[in-house]
């Protein structure tokens, strides 16, 4: 089972709230086979809630990844922030088919929670990852100075693609 320090003993626990942190770094995602981050510095906030049939469970992440820009390759720290609530209820077998609710069998007595941390915290980087700089104009790379190269210019003159033959067509229009 993946990052055993991920593992919330529940069994032993008083019924109400409990609070679990940690620090995530990118030892964590390597553990999954996830290579996209260059560095992370997350800190998780659990919140557990155990009742009598079920436990509620509340996650929220904050921090930085450090990734490439799409538009340059060059490193830079993302904000990162990601929320996730998960009920748990407890049942004949295993099932973790709802995003936003876990069975475990009765009698189990931990819960891990990396692999929701995992795509919790994968899900909350953007699609897109522009460096900050690229934004407000204030990094300076080769990769934007050759895309500006390459970009098409503007047309200063309208009047190049004037063509008189459509000029009696145009008449048409105005003459009734």
């Amino acid at each position: 089972m993946k990052q055993k320090e991920f593992n919330i003993p529940f069994s032993g626990l008083k019924q109400g709230k409990h609070g679990f942190s940690y620090t995530i770094d990118n030892t964590f995602f390597e553990s999954f086979g996830y290579n996209e981050f260059n560095d992370a510095k997350l800190d998780l906030q659990v919140d557990l809630n155990k009742m009598s049939t079920m436990l509620e469970l509340e996650m929220h992440a904050e921090g930085s990844v450090n990734v490439d820009c799409d538009t340059t390759s060059e490193p830079y720290d993302q904000e990162v922030s990601g929320e996730l609530k998960l009920v748990v209820k407890f049942g004949d077998e295993f099932n973790d088919d709802n995003d936003e609710i876990l069975i475990l069998p009765h009698g189990e007595h931990q819960l891990n929670i990396a692999q929701y941390v995992y795509e919790m915290l994968v899900l909350a980087v953007p699609q897109k990852r522009i460096h900050p700089g690229v934004l407000d104009g204030t990094l300076q790379s080769e990769a934007l100075e050759r895309l500006a190269e390459l970009s098409p210019k503007e047309e200063k003159d309208n009047n190049t693609d004037y063509d008189p033959r459509w000029d009696e067509l145009k008449k048409l229009r105005t003459d009734k």
